[in-house]
């Protein structure tokens, strides 16, 4: 992440935490996890540094992700419920007809993986695709692993029981989702994501630093 302050459209600023992941096996361990600990509590998120993912792996994931969209996902998004409930609006509204805001979709493009995910339906271009996309969901599983153990010690439970606890006696589930919000030509009618809370226990969020979006 690349986000340092929130701010909304009412002006309310609020500073997100930093924690330097780097001496976490080390001497400042105390001092890390009851800063993840306070991120926890207020306000609920913080961002990572030196987390130990590989930069240039992060930026393998950015180059490939931009690719298979512009490969595979760019025309089929213009046929897309999102794209043709807009241009339905857009059309009324020429028209002359009184039309509300589109509430009950995104601007967004989606391309989602997880443990079950059939080898058959990853793209076949650009050829590192789920090469790429394997490593970094290692790296990424591994970070949230880790954290699950300092959340679980922090709550005063045993290192693993969070973990546990989301697996219900099998695997936690393990999701990853690609997100790409092309240009909308009208956000003052949709957007590209709506205010939701995630269904997850624990989201880990690599952000675009070209193009911050959290708001």
């Amino acid at each position: 992440l690349s986000l340092y302050s929130f701010s909304s459209t009412k002006s309310i600023k609020m500073a997100i935490p930093v924690i330097d992941m780097k001496s976490i096996d080390g001497a400042d361990r105390e001092a890390i996890m009851a800063k993840i600990a306070k991120g926890c509590e207020t306000p609920g998120f913080f961002q990572l540094i030196n987390h130990g993912i590989d930069h240039g792996l992060l930026d393998r994931v950015k180059l490939v992700c931009a690719q298979q969209y512009n490969i595979n996902r760019e025309q089929s998004f213009k046929d897309s419920l999102p794209v043709r409930a807009l241009n339905k609006a857009v059309a009324a509204e020429a028209e002359g007809n009184k039309v509300d805001k589109i509430e009950n979709m995104d601007w967004e493009d989606v391309f989602q993986v997880h443990e079950m995910h059939d080898t058959n339906s990853w793209p076949s271009e650009p050829k590192d695709f789920k090469e790429t996309i394997e490593e970094f969901r290692s790296q990424i599983f591994a970070l949230t692993e880790k954290l699950l153990e300092i959340i679980s010690v922090n709550l005063g439970l045993e290192k693993g029981y969070v973990k546990e606890a989301f697996a219900g006696g099998d695997k936690p589930f393990f999701g990853t989702k690609v997100s790409h919000y092309p240009p909308c030509p009208r956000p003052d009618l949709i957007k590209g994501i709506r205010p939701h809370t995630d269904a997850g226990g624990l989201i880990l969020l690599y952000q675009d630093d070209e193009v911050p979006g959290l708001q």
